[in-house]
């Protein structure tokens, strides 16, 4: 699960993953990123197209924060096992596997965190018009009132764990072996100057073209598009039992996605569907995804450089 914020590329993702969510393989009425954007701007102005920023603003910052806690605590926690330099580790060896173990950790740990904010953001997103919902405060009472606490702002959280898992252990040990890859080429050009690195205590804008972000940038590729159709999953859950106009087609309800479960609603979608029913979306969540993680390990990186410059 991403944790960036609501935008555009959100908004789309969202429109097409459930406003063509038509229960048969007819086509729903999202059918592709551009059609989908300019239908939501039609309908609802362009401040449709920002539904759900103020939840995804609160989801990003317990989200990313617990996230990168996690992670160096789990990376103090087995240091002892990590015996060797970056650049001479294998690609694929024990010491690796614990970036993916890490990654899985913080993704979980930051998943239980910021849950309820991911519900509301998808929900706010997926309404459609005419809303059900004018503002997150009514959501959350209406989510509550409908399908209790639990059931309502941690709707579909056995899903979501089950996708972040992968998709975290994914971007995290991708990630650690792209930054190998590019070292170990940065280091027979020889194209890097270290000379006056350790005097400079200025922020370094550079990061934003740097290892991390193209680092960044493919993994959160692979992952996403890896594990999309458990998001495609996750946020039918979420959304099961929402209100909406029947020009979005018919949804799943409440009580058939807890009966179906997480694989028989996983192959009902393919089945009705087909291969591009668990895949709706995947162009703008690509689109968002994998941007947001570029920038996130770019920040970070940028940010734990510049604190050890001036510590």
């Amino acid at each position: 699960s991403s944790s960036s914020s609501s935008s555009p590329s959100s908004s789309a993702a969202a429109a097409a993953v459930l406003g063509g969510a038509q229960r048969s393989k007819t086509v729903g009425k999202y059918r592709g990123v551009v059609q989908a954007l300019t239908c939501v701007v039609k309908e609802e102005g362009v401040v449709g197209l920002w539904r759900g920023t103020v939840p995804g603003l609160l989801l990003t910052i317990p989200y990313t924060a617990v996230q990168f806690f996690t992670l160096e605590t789990f990376k103090s926690a087995t240091a002892k096992y990590r015996t060797r330099n970056q650049i001479e580790r294998k690609i694929f060896d024990s010491e690796r596997l614990l970036s993916f173990v890490g990654g899985a950790c913080a993704g979980v740990a930051a998943t239980a965190a910021s849950y309820p904010f991911d519900v509301l953001r998808t929900t706010m997103a997926a309404q459609g018009v005419p809303r059900q919902y004018p503002t997150m405060l009514h959501a959350a009472r209406g989510l509550v009132a409908k399908r209790g606490v639990l059931g309502g702002m941690y709707a579909g959280i056995g899903v979501t764990i089950v996708e972040i898992i992968p998709y975290a252990a994914l971007q995290f040990g991708l990630y650690d072996i792209f930054t190998t890859l590019y070292d170990r080429a940065d280091r027979a050009e020889g194209s890097r100057s270290q000379a006056d690195t350790g005097r400079r205590t200025k922020v370094d804008w550079s990061y934003l073209a740097s290892k991390p972000f193209l680092c960044g940038l493919a993994s959160g590729f692979i992952a996403k598009f890896a594990t999309h159709p458990l998001d495609v999953v996750k946020k039918r859950y979420q959304v099961a039992g929402l209100t909406r106009s029947s020009s979005y087609g018919k949804g799943f309800g409440v009580q058939e996605v807890a009966v179906l479960g997480i694989l028989k609603l996983l192959s009902r979608t393919m089945k009705e569907e087909g291969l591009h029913g668990i895949y709706k979306g995947v162009t703008p969540s690509l689109l968002k995804s994998a941007p947001s993680a570029a920038i996130t390990f770019a920040m970070y990186s940028m940010a734990l450089e510049y604190i050890n410059k001036v510590s």
